[in-house]
């Protein structure tokens, strides 16, 4: 099941991109622990909608006892790698930092999710998504002109600049100690993956070929790149960046026929941009998207996450599964050989403590009474 099977990883209690790494591993075979403190992290869902926790054991610790610290080292020394999501220090101070567990498990990688990095001006400093992708320029890049920026909810820092940075350098490490036989640490921080997800953008920008927010291809600049309100209110996405994906946008509008500036005159894409605005006002989604069926001219419907559910291609992918009832985004990507799975819904809070203990040969009932564990 999956291509990471026989890994284990040990998952320390945190919220958004350290849990969301820890999804992405499990999904791909890997056997997760998280480490809950009793009673739960804040933030924590109803495992029945809880995607972030899905197909991991849990065992709930009170790292600030002893013995509860000496349950996650002797976890250590059975797993291939292990993550955090603390201030820099923390972890080191609780009894769990890198040389911690580098003495019981020298071959263990060990990752660490913050959003400013271990080091630097800002390591200390509170912060959060909004926060990290501030200073790795990608809010201020994200907007239409003359509008305030826009924030893109949290895929650009905790996502996809944060856990899932975290899950490839976890794997990225992985692998390497596969060769080596040795541990490493893995510092993802937030803003040094969100200014990597803005690679291309810093390198347009470096040729002088990047403008402000808002007058650009991929920004709104473009009125053939685009979102445009529907005479219903909803909404329809044109992305006709080659021309002749272009000239069939401009057959379903109607205006094949017209004498138009060139594509890519950028002093007309205003001009275009509110006459697309015009048309498009004039028919209702649903009429757009007929009009639009049997053209190849990138166009689509701008659907919620209800109708995600329903739509023909979500369905036909089963990019949305079935988990304990409601539906979840399933694993990505996809392989041809060791298919990636679900193993199993989130779990309550604790639920592994007795058997993951009795597997590392330790008496469950005997730390509950310390307090250690729950």
């Amino acid at each position: 099941m999956g291509p990471l099977k026989g890994i284990r990883i040990i998952e320390i209690a945190s919220i958004g991109p350290g849990p969301f790494a820890g999804m992405m591993l499990a999904d791909m075979g890997a056997e997760v622990i998280r480490v809950e403190r009793p009673g739960g992290t804040n933030y924590r869902t109803d495992p029945k909608f809880d995607c972030f926790h899905r197909g991991k054991r849990c065992i709930a610790v009170d790292l600030k006892s002893p013995e509860g610290v000496e349950v996650v080292l002797k976890l250590a020394e059975s797993s291939n790698g292990i993550f955090e999501g603390n201030r820099p220090g923390v972890a080191e101070r609780l009894g769990i930092g890198p040389e911690d567990v580098k003495k019981r498990n020298p071959s263990a990688v060990y990752g660490r999710m913050t959003g400013w990095g271990q080091e630097g001006p800002l390591s200390q400093s509170a912060g959060h998504d909004i926060n990290y992708i501030s200073v790795a320029g990608a809010l201020n890049a994200i907007g239409e002109a003359e509008g305030k920026p826009q924030i893109p909810m949290a895929l650009v820092g905790d996502f996809g600049g944060g856990g899932l940075m975290l899950a490839f350098g976890m794997v990225c490490a992985l692998l390497e100690a596969k060769v080596s036989g040795k541990g490493q640490v893995v510092d993802a921080a937030i803003v040094d993956g969100a200014a990597t997800l803005m690679a291309a953008f810093y390198a347009a920008n470096n040729m002088g070929a990047w403008g402000e927010r808002g007058t650009n291809v991929l920004d709104s600049g473009a009125h053939y790149y685009n979102v445009y309100q529907c005479a219903d209110g909803q909404y329809v996405s044109v992305g006709a960046m080659e021309p002749q994906f272009y000239s069939q946008l401009l057959d379903g509008l109607g205006l094949a026929d017209e004498e138009l500036p060139a594509q890519m005159d950028k002093s007309q894409w205003l001009m275009m941009k509110q006459k697309f605005t015009e048309i498009f006002k004039s028919k209702s989604r649903d009429q757009w998207q007929a009009i639009f069926a049997d053209k190849d001219a990138c166009f689509t419907p701008v659907i919620s996450m209800t109708e995600a559910y329903d739509h023909p291609h979500i369905i036909a992918r089963q990019t949305m599964v079935n988990v304990a009832g409601y539906p979840q985004p399933g694993p990505a990507p996809r392989f041809s050989r060791t298919q990636s799975q679900i193993a199993h819904p989130a779990v309550a809070i604790g639920q592994h403590t007795d058997e993951i203990l009795s597997e590392l040969g330790l008496d469950f009932q005997q730390l509950k009474q310390t307090g250690a564990v729950s």
